[in-house]
């Protein structure tokens, strides 16, 4: 249940606005060391006792790990963390399943184009992904559910979340076909060099993508993490 007074409120939006200021500002860094350093260290220095697939395999480790902390630091099971979890545990299966570090490289591929398909395919449905992870996302920041949705089922509105749905599945497929490239030129030594290829490229569309949520931040007149800070403190 949500605070009921103006002050009590103001106190709840400061501290969730704490919380998440604390994780966007290592956001990037924790990324980089869980799923680049960490499984570039761990290949280079594992490969050559316990073979390729068993130290692609260890590689990602860290990055499982992560993606749990991640998930239990939103302390609330919501869409967006049954999707994380369900794609984590998925894509964790098919790399213990694929039986080889060739075999692996491939799965991931298919599965990068496979989670591409199903964000189309919920713009095809009119329920474009990310904007049920906006609801949830927004609702953690203490905004009621339901006028979320009312908001952003606006035609305006819907139509950008569409866009942005739609670029995070092209993204996906423009670095599943990198990954294809990278195998086919350079085999198994496609995951060394793909890791940080990858990395960057993901943050650059990202980065561009997020526009999209400032944008309609903008058209439905949502005050910024500064101003909710500025009033919080105010209160």
């Amino acid at each position: 249940m949500l605070p009921k007074t103006t002050q009590q409120q103001a106190v709840y939006q400061r501290n969730i606005y704490l919380e998440g200021l604390k994780l966007k500002n290592n956001i990037v860094l924790w990324d980089l060391i869980c799923y680049a350093i960490f499984p570039l260290v761990i290949w280079h220095g594992t490969r050559e006792y316990i073979g390729d697939y068993y130290a692609m395999l260890i590689s990602t480790v860290p990055g499982f790990i992560y993606s749990i902390i991640r998930f239990v630091i939103l302390k609330k099971v919501n869409f967006l963390g049954i999707y994380l979890m369900a794609t984590l545990a998925i894509g964790t299966l098919i790399d213990v399943l694929a039986g080889s570090a060739m075999q692996m490289l491939w799965n991931s591929v298919f599965y990068s184009y496979a989670l591409s398909l199903l964000l189309l395919f919920s713009i095809a449905i009119n329920r474009p992904l990310y904007l049920l992870f906006a609801v949830d996302v927004m609702e953690l920041r203490g905004r009621d559910r339901e006028i979320l949705k009312q908001e952003f089922y606006q035609k305006k509105v819907l139509f950008i979340f569409k866009l942005i749905t739609f670029g995070f599945a092209f993204q996906g497929i423009l670095l599943a076909s990198i990954k294809v490239w990278l195998i086919m030129n350079y085999g198994v030594e496609a995951f060394d060099k793909g890791l940080v290829l990858r990395q960057v490229l993901s943050w650059t569309i990202s980065a561009v993508l997020i526009y999209g949520f400032v944008h309609i931040g903008k058209l439905l007149n949502y005050k910024s993490d500064a101003e909710l800070e500025r009033e919080s403190r105010q209160a």
